[in-house]
């Protein structure tokens, strides 16, 4: 708690005293209280009770010791893309994904004011991508934080007129600061999806349609690549995401984030994984989850 901007501290003490009464209720995010994420926690779980963390891995813990039931992570957002690191937690993690959740986002500028003060507008790195364009046509320069509501915070301790927050509407409620912009974002569609994460996966007894999250990694012959999801064309699954991304340094092998739509407990889908699992190195599940939107 003591990485949060004074602003913050009563508020994270105060919820993470309540969640400590019920852990079971607990839903674990990342950012300071305001944040998207809280929102998103809000959403989904209109009686849990939220439990701030400053980093990602702070709120993976927060589950795996039994501080929290759950988490929400973000995962993507549909103008930055994916979010950083989150590829390597979530295998490390133990953890299950449990369901999904999409959250529209639009930021506010927040500071002391006024606008035309502003030379620094202080965020996470996917909030400030999110915005680049309307900043650098109001002359702003990007100024990164690990948290969108936490930098509200700071700015509210800093006092500095200079320096504006890019966060959440709420947030300047919540720190003391003045609205100097509304509703920004680079983009209508910009949209955010999490991931909710559990010690256990999903009950078998869920129903669908379902999504399914693995990774793997592939054999460093040619063509492995192809020969690895053949089985998903093959057996009519439908594969709606597929990432790259290197681990260790080597640069000798590739390991890939994928996500589709389907159960390992329907037939094409069990078949086209175990095709997979014959031409990749290793490969593990992360978790099979309810859709939250249709994929077309």
């Amino acid at each position: 708690m003591e990485n949060f901007a004074s602003p913050a501290r009563k508020l994270v003490a105060e919820m993470t005293e309540a969640a400590a009464r019920t852990p079971v209720r607990a839903v674990a995010f990342q950012g300071a209280p305001g944040a998207n994420s809280h929102i998103a926690v809000r959403e989904c779980f209109p009686d849990g009770l939220p439990l701030p963390c400053f980093s990602f891995e702070d709120a993976i813990d927060a589950v795996k010791e039994g501080r929290a039931g759950c988490a929400m992570i973000p995962i993507e957002n549909s103008l930055h893309g994916r979010v950083a690191d989150i590829h390597f937690l979530l295998p490390e993690s133990g953890l299950s994904i449990i369901g999904e959740h999409f959250l529209p986002i639009r930021y506010g500028l927040m500071g002391l004011g006024p606008i035309e003060g502003v030379k620094q507008a202080m965020s996470h790195p996917q909030a400030l991508g999110q915005c680049r364009h309307w900043l650098k046509a109001q002359g702003i320069s990007p100024l990164a934080y690990p948290d969108t509501a936490g930098a509200a915070a700071m700015v509210a301790e800093d006092a500095d007129p200079a320096v504006a927050a890019l966060a959440p509407p709420g947030a300047a409620e919540l720190y003391g600061l003045r609205m100097l912009g509304e509703d920004i974002a680079d983009a209508e569609h910009n949209m955010t999806r999490f991931v909710i994460l559990a010690r256990e996966p999903l009950a078998a007894e869920e129903e669908g349609p379902f999504m399914t999250t693995f990774v793997f990694e592939v054999k460093n012959v040619p063509a492995a690549l192809y020969k690895a999801l053949g089985g998903f064309a093959t057996n009519g699954v439908n594969m709606t995401k597929l990432e790259s991304y290197q681990r260790g340094g080597s640069f000798a092998a590739t390991e890939f984030y994928t996500d589709i739509v389907g159960s390992p407990d329907e037939a094409p889908v069990a078949r086209a994984l175990e095709e997979l699992k014959f031409h990749t190195k290793w490969m593990r599940v992360l978790g099979t989850y309810k859709q939250a939107r249709e994929r077309a």
